[in-house]
């Protein structure tokens, strides 16, 4: 049986057991199944799990409490749970090589909040790169814990045109806001940067200082576990991820290290600081992915995610777009908008894409002056179409697709004739068919 009819026979099965208790709900998930096969997901955040993981995911692992950690459970009745989350566990340090990880976190916020509370106390500093220059809410959002609980102050990008590095990482100006702040921490890794981090001239800063570092590499995780970019380690103190986005697994969080009494403090406030019971199914299925992650086929999926991000920002910049930092070297872009069309908003842009079956999300490009909710760029990325098994010819159609769809400003027979042809080239290359 192909990866492909397991799959399809897998999803209808489990619809069907739904159905015969909840109809409404069986109709939502199947529509959202169709909706997944037909349209084309280029957010850079997002992707499609194995069959393996989506069961996995969907197991009686989900009926135990497992307060704690193995060996040392709350409640009876956790041996083979105890077993998948130290396997979970042993499969992270080896994918990544570390000596600690914690499995636990629900999410890459949760595991974000915990590494704060075990680095620092509230009211603390830590230097990150705020949102509107491609960091993340938990990097000291006002309106979120970071941002309420402690004290965020931020380095810069490059702002100069006629600079090499333009729109990167200025590290002169991490340098240097470090040693204006002495900051508590100091945090890399970032949301929507297409950049390689250098995370030993952040550590050289940190320990300039005496600062911790702690880098967030929920988007190249897969990257990092294939060796198709620099690890955090051993530059890092704390490494926090989610597994589902270039990883590939399930919706979770994950934190790493190398130091036993940091790893200590981690799995103190994890559980009890931040969560109780952890969620053993999902842990069950990031134990699945990280074994997926560890075959060889896997590098050779990231080395293709790289390609076909190159090859759409290629495509996309011989369509009059302009991708900010000149290029990607990881996964992602950011698109801005304005070169094509100073009035166009992403906000825009995404609607009309997404009517016609392309899938993005609108992205604020460095130094917007427009709100997070409209934007001037687009944020793309090819996790989950390389998954899928295009290459850099599909990469070229599909920024062929963007631009007619933009230029024709919302045209509803635009948009109809290229929603044809994207549910054409979808049936071509269905989900969970055979891996490149």
């Amino acid at each position: 049986m192909s990866t492909n009819t397991q799959s399809n026979t897998i999803d209808h099965a489990i619809i069907d057991t739904i159905a015969k208790t909840d109809p409404q709900v069986a109709a939502l998930v199947r529509s959202e199944a169709e909706r997944q096969e037909y349209t084309i997901e280029l957010i850079a955040s997002e992707n499609h799990a194995s069959p393996a993981v989506t069961v996995a995911a969907g197991t009686c692992m989900t009926n135990k409490y497992a307060e704690g950690y193995p060996g040392r459970r709350y409640y009876g009745g956790c041996e083979h749970h105890d077993s998948v989350e130290q396997l979970a566990r042993d499969r992270a340090k080896e994918l990544f090589g570390c000596k600690f990880a914690n499995v636990q976190p629900h999410s890459g916020a949760q595991a974000n909040t915990a590494a704060f509370m075990a680095m620092m106390e509230p009211g603390d500093t830590f230097l990150s790169l705020v949102l509107k220059d491609g960091g993340h809410l938990s990097h000291g959002m006002f309106l979120n814990f970071s941002g309420i609980f402690y004290n965020p102050v931020h380095y810069a990008l490059h702002y100069d045109k006629d600079h090499p590095k333009h729109e990167q990482i200025d590290y002169d100006s991490v340098r240097a806001a470090a040693l204006e702040h002495k900051p508590k921490m100091i945090l890399c890794g970032f949301s929507a940067y297409p950049r390689e981090i250098d995370f030993a001239k952040f550590r050289a800063i940190a320990d300039e200082v005496g600062a911790t570092l702690m880098a967030d590499i929920a988007h190249i995780a897969g990257l990092v576990a294939a060796g198709e970019h620099p690890s955090p380690f051993p530059h890092a103190h704390i490494v926090t991820t989610t597994t589902h986005k270039s990883l590939r697994g399930p919706r979770g969080g994950l934190i790493m290290t190398n130091d036993e009494e940091l790893n200590k403090l981690i799995n103190r406030n994890v559980f009890p600081g931040v969560q109780g019971g952890p969620l053993m199914h999902i842990i069950t299925a990031k134990a699945v992915a990280f074994g997926e992650a560890l075959d060889p086929s896997f590098k050779v999926y990231q080395q293709q995610v790289k390609k076909n991000a190159q090859a759409l920002a290629g495509a996309m910049t011989k369509h009059g777009f302009r991708i900010t930092s000149g290029g990607t070297e990881n996964h992602l872009m950011l698109v801005d908008l304005t070169v094509k069309d100073a009035e166009l908003t992403g906000k825009e842009a995404e609607k009309w894409l997404e009517m016609a079956g392309l899938i993005t999300n609108k992205n604020g490009i460095p130094d917007d002056p427009r709100s997070p909710m409209i934007t001037s760029g687009l944020r793309l990325g090819t996790p989950a179409t390389t998954t899928r098994g295009f290459k850099e010819p599909e990469m070229e159609q599909i920024a062929a697709w963007i631009d007619r769809v933009i230029v024709a400003k919302g045209d509803q027979g635009t948009i109809d004739q290229v929603r044809g042809e994207v549910r054409e080239l979808c049936e071509r290359f269905p989900l969970h068919h055979a891996t490149i």
